[in-house]
Order: structure tokens, then C-alpha cells, then sequence
């Protein structure tokens, strides 16, 4: 955002047009701020955070950025201190970060924290059986990890889950291949290969991490 609180490169009295050109876009019309994100991402390799990828999303001057594979915890450690040096590098461009699920309302894409997760029997020959086992699992416990999915118990999320923007309802719990508006995916190649992971969607951007990793290590591995 910009310090008015207004999207970082938006016309300040209206809207850029309509999402479509920007995702994974390139050229000073349809990506803004890629300066802050390419010195960030500098900084979490000089910094040791496991970050694997970065790219500009549905929403003009919105981005995206990926930390992993890790492990356990350290899928924590690793996001909450890239959210703090990407928080001290927007500073320094003068530029405010906003991880709001939601931060304009409208026909305009929300921000998620998707989670891939997968145990070492998912990314082993016959690994679709556990990762099919897994998502049984996770669809008895929608509600327990709807709220474990923001700070504010679902509520921040219940603005961006709502079936619409590549999103999956707050209310019903789904699963698809290569389906990005199900609760959760299985990507099209790991169906062609018959192992590897699962993609969570439900996670807001604002999400604690520790608390995603917790619920779905509890839901799928300790039968909890």
C-alpha cells in the first residue's frame, strides 16, 4: 500500500482495470513495486530463510512469496521472519505492507497463505493413498482449522473465502485436482505421478503458521 492506505501504483482518485494482465505480469503498466519484492527476497537468502519463490499476483500491487520445503516448526520460523524483513524493507522504499486477507473489497482477488504439506509416505511411490487418507481427515475438521486459519478465528477469512477469486467457501469443505477453487488441491502432476503433496488454500495471509502447522499435523498424522 502506499501511505494513504491506498494500493501501492493504483490511480489515486479510481481503479486500474480489470484483473487479468497482472498476474505473473511484467512491464511498469501492470506490475508495481517489484523493487521491494526483489530486495527482499536479497535479503531472506543473506538472511538463511529457506525462500524458493516470489511473483506478482491477480490483484495489481499485490505479491506473493514462497518459503519451503522446510520442516515442522521451521515452516514458522522461516515466514514469520520473512514478514519481518519484508515489513523493514518496505520501509526503506517508503511503502506500507498489508497481509489483510482482504485489503480492498470488490471484484478484486484476496490474499491466502496456501500450504503445501506432505509427509515422507505421500511423496513415496503410492503416495496418492496417503494423501487421499489425509484429505478424509481434513474434511471431518473443516471448522477446527477454518479457525486456526486467521488470528480472528475466521472472520478475517470469511471476507476472502467466499467461492469466488479462486477461492473455496468458508462453509463447505472441498477437494479437486488442479481445482484452485477447492478447499484443497492436489496439483495435476503430482495426480499424473501418483505421489508428492497436497496444497491447503484455506490459510489466510495474516494467518499464524504455527498454528496452520499445528492443526494439520494434528488432524492428519495423530488421528486428534
Amino acid at each position: 500500500l502506499d501511505q494513504d492506505g491506498h494500493p501501492f501504483g493504483w490511480p489515486k482518485n479510481g481503479f486500474p482495470g480489470p484483473q487479468g494482465p497482472y498476474y505473473c505480469g511484467v512491464g511498469a503498466n501492470k506490475v508495481y513495486g517489484r523493487d521491494v519484492v526483489e530486495a527482499h527476497y536479497r535479503c531472506c537468502l543473506y538472511a538463511g530463510i529457506r525462500i524458493s519463490g516470489t511473483n506478482a499476483e491477480v490483484m495489481p500491487a499485490q505479491w506473493e512469496f514462497q518459503v519451503g520445503p522446510t520442516e515442522g516448526i521451521d515452516m514458522g520460523d522461516d515466514l514469520w521472519v520473512a514478514r519481518y524483513l519484508l515489513e523493514r524493507v518496505a520501509e526503506d522504499f517508503g511503502v506500507v505492507v498489508s497481509f489483510d486477507p482482504k485489503p480492498m473489497k470488490g471484484d478484486w482477488n484476496g490474499a491466502g497463505a496456501h500450504c503445501n504439506y506432505s509427509t515422507k509416505a505421500m511423496r513415496e511411490k503410492g503416495g496418492m493413498e496417503h494423501i487421499e487418507k489425509a484429505i478424509d481427515k481434513l474434511s471431518k475438521h473443516h471448522i477446527r482449522h477454518i479457525k486456526e486459519y486467521d488470528p480472528n478465528e475466521g472472520k478475517d477469512n470469511e471476507r476472502r473465502l467466499t467461492g469466488c477469486h479462486e477461492t473455496s467457501s468458508i462453509h463447505d469443505f472441498s477437494s479437486g485436482v488442479a481445482n484452485r477453487g477447492c478447499s484443497i488441491r492436489i496439483p495435476r502432476e503430482i495426480s499424473a505421478q501418483g505421489y508428492g503433496y497436497l496444497e491447503d488454500r484455506r490459510p489466510s495471509s495474516n494467518c499464524d503458521p504455527y498454528s496452520v502447522t499445528m492443526v494439520i499435523v494434528k488432524t492428519t498424522c495423530l488421528e486428534d
